[in-house]
């Protein structure tokens, strides 16, 4: 009997799962493992909707007579132990970008038995190739969009498979915590996450105003919210991509459903830039020559963490961010640029900071978004945002300042964008760290 070992790493579904094909054709016998945490640096928000999508996974795992282990120690000491002791033949795994993640391939691979052979599929991305030649990275977004929107289309995601070899026999797996599924205002998993997709989609058809919404601050149906589900492997960015192209065959096809796709783009461009560049983007100048200019500056840090820095969009938006675990992509440009540009702190404790907090974090994406904000990324311009004139832009009535900052509910809603101006300012709210004349 030839038994295989299915390593789902951060890949919790069964839909457009082309590893876990191929590792059911190949098998007898399977066994379906994964992590017990997102990692050492994931903070409460990332550990429950991890858990949530285990327990998920593990549910449906059993409608087809299987089941999920959870790794009691790191993949790359216990799944070379399994290996040896089930006699497995192989070892089915997706890839992922990053320097770690791939170190973390090359170190299970280098532990396996000899008679067992590690296979690497494709992670969660569009496309398995790209037509650019070697050596023309790194490259501006643009240039890749054009690339790809003149030379290629997004294979078709595969359907979930209808059955799956059984567990090996004897095998006693330690499931998830059925009990974990308190997510937040996520819940994980496959089916919340595919629920989410047709709800946006084609129950509401809010795809249709995601344009001129994406920008909001308050509502959850603002944005699509795909980003959780895909960056947890919940949802295939595939079967997203399909969904959408077959909302505009069938229903309508407008800016707004052309912007999602352009989005998802984004994110598919800061995966094959981190394949090409390495580590390079987690050092102080990225991609750059030279890196920014900051000073380290412990409280002004700490003030942005806990949103007490006396300016009320970045404050709300990072105890949204402390509270939920989310924030919208208007507010991660602000608070980013604040503590690049304003308090002039290093830009990758900030890249840290949201690689804790972040319930959607993603290697590629997050550290890419740093480094393109900080300009240590492909495109070195500078970008600084007026952090009081945003707010008066995209919350003119400052409903989101009042919500996430209620210290600030009583003041008329013009003075809550600059409350230490107010005619009464709040004894409770701190006065700005910094204050920038551009500001007015």
């Amino acid at each position: 009997m030839s038994v295989g070992i299915a390593w789902l790493r951060g890949a919790f579904r069964l839909d457009d799962q082309p590893m876990l094909v191929e590792a059911a054709r190949r098998c007898d016998a399977l066994l379906i493992v994964a992590e017990r945490s997102p990692g050492p640096r994931a903070g409460v928000h990332r550990r429950r909707f991890h858990l949530g999508s285990l327990a998920a996974l593990d549910r449906a795992l059993g409608a087809l007579d299987q089941g999920l282990h959870v790794l009691r120690e790191t993949p790359g000491d216990e799944i070379p132990r399994l290996a040896e002791r089930l006699g497995a033949r192989g070892v089915w795994v997706g890839a992922a970008p990053g320097s770690e993640e791939r170190a973390t391939l090359g170190r299970l691979e280098r532990s396996l038995p000899e008679t067992c052979r590690l296979h690497v599929g494709r992670d969660n991305r569009l496309f398995d190739a790209l037509p650019i030649e070697a050596g023309d990275w790194p490259m501006s977004f643009s240039k890749f969009r054009r690339k790809v929107e003149r030379n290629l289309a997004p294979d078709p995601a595969l359907d979930a498979p209808a059955a799956l070899p059984p567990p090996p026999a004897g095998f006693d797996r330690a499931p998830p915590d059925r009990q974990a599924d308190d997510c937040g205002i996520f819940a994980g998993g496959e089916a919340a996450g595919r629920k989410r997709l047709d709800d946006y989609v084609f129950g509401q058809r809010r795809v249709l105003r995601y344009k001129q919404t994406r920008n909001g601050l308050l509502s959850f149906d603002d944005s699509t919210k795909f980003s959780p589900w895909l960056a947890n492997g919940c949802l295939s960015v595939r079967r997203v991509w399909s969904e959408v192209e077959r909302f505009e065959s069938g229903v309508e096809a407008n800016q707004s459903t052309y912007w999602v796709k352009f989005e998802l783009l984004w994110r598919e461009y800061f995966r094959w830039l981190m394949d090409a560049t390495g580590s390079a983007l987690f050092r102080a100048e990225g991609l750059a020559d030279v890196p920014p200019e900051w000073r380290a500056d412990a409280k002004r840090l700490q003030a942005w963490r806990e949103g007490m820095t006396g300016v009320p969009l970045v404050d709300a938006a990072m105890r949204e961010l402390a509270a939920t675990g989310y924030m919208s992509n208007r507010a991660r440009q602000n608070v980013a640029s604040f503590l690049v540009k304003d308090l002039a702190q290093d830009w990758r404790e900030g890249a840290a900071w949201f690689e804790r907090q972040l319930v959607d974090y993603d290697v590629a994406s997050n550290w890419g978004n740093w480094a393109y904000q900080a300009g240590t990324g492909t495109d070195t311009r500078e970008r600084w945002f007026n952090v009081i004139g945003q707010a008066r832009r995209y919350d003119p009535d400052a409903e989101y300042l009042a919500h996430w900052l209620p210290e600030l509910r009583e003041l008329p809603s013009r003075d809550r964008f600059v409350p230490w101006k107010a005619a009464a300012p709040v004894a409770e709210y701190p006065a700005p760290v910094v204050e920038d004349p551009r500001w007015s």
